[in-house]
């Protein structure tokens, strides 16, 4: 898609779907992933993620697929 027509409030949703694409590929769920929907009234240059809640095991998980990618 040409630049000036690409939409922040577009991306945000391709974002979210590759941030969850990505975690799933390394066996993590963040159930409440999603995008945050109050911000699309705020005053933010563009609409946020929310990365929502998750369990410790998940935490856990997710911590260590973190550090196992920084240290690629």
């Amino acid at each position: 898609m040409p630049s000036h027509l690409h939409h922040p409030h577009d991306d945000v949703h391709e974002c979210t779907e590759l941030l969850r694409g990505a975690l799933r590929d390394n066996g993590i769920t963040l159930p409440s992933l999603g995008v945050d929907l109050p911000s699309f009234a705020g005053t933010y240059a563009a609409p946020l993620v929310a990365l929502g809640n998750c369990n410790t095991a998940t935490a856990r998980t997710l911590a260590e697929a973190l550090r196992r990618a920084a240290t690629r």
